[in-house]
């Protein structure tokens, strides 16, 4: 997928069907929490979760601030910017690790603490979700 000419991740439509699909292949579903214009968010993106997404890890994007239509983890109709809210993330990029019914299976990664180790914080935190969801 791309939009205007630089690749994206799939927009998250309904996180239910994702976790459950991300479920049946035994494996987390990783959140990207994103802020149009942001560069960090575009770093993430670009850097380590296309990638991901293309070797087969589920990945969805969440857009901070837009009203796009979702339907969150638990079924209920709701907006990007609201399911933010729900979770209680603060900034952008947030990487979430959700399973069933959007349980954070790992902790989250708020920012780009130490760009230098940002790869192996994100397969740690990606191991130890897919670890729980395969239990």
């Amino acid at each position: 997928v791309r939009a205007a000419g630089r690749p994206a991740l799939p927009q998250a439509v309904s996180l239910a069907a994702d976790i459950a699909r991300a479920a049946a292949a035994r494996k987390a579903l990783v959140v990207l929490v994103s802020l149009e214009g942001c560069p960090y968010c575009r770093l993430v993106r670009e850097s380590y979760l296309l990638g991901l997404h293309a070797a087969g890890q589920p990945v969805v994007q969440v857009e901070m601030g837009r009203s796009l239509p979702l339907v969150d983890a638990q079924g209920r109709a709701a907006t990007h910017e609201q399911l933010v809210r729900r979770l209680g993330v603060g900034g952008a990029p947030t990487v979430l690790f959700l399973g069933q019914g959007g349980i954070e299976l790992a902790a989250r990664i708020e920012g780009v603490p130490l760009p230098d180790f940002y790869g192996a914080y994100l397969d740690q935190r990606i191991e130890a979700a897919n670890r729980a969801m395969a239990a």
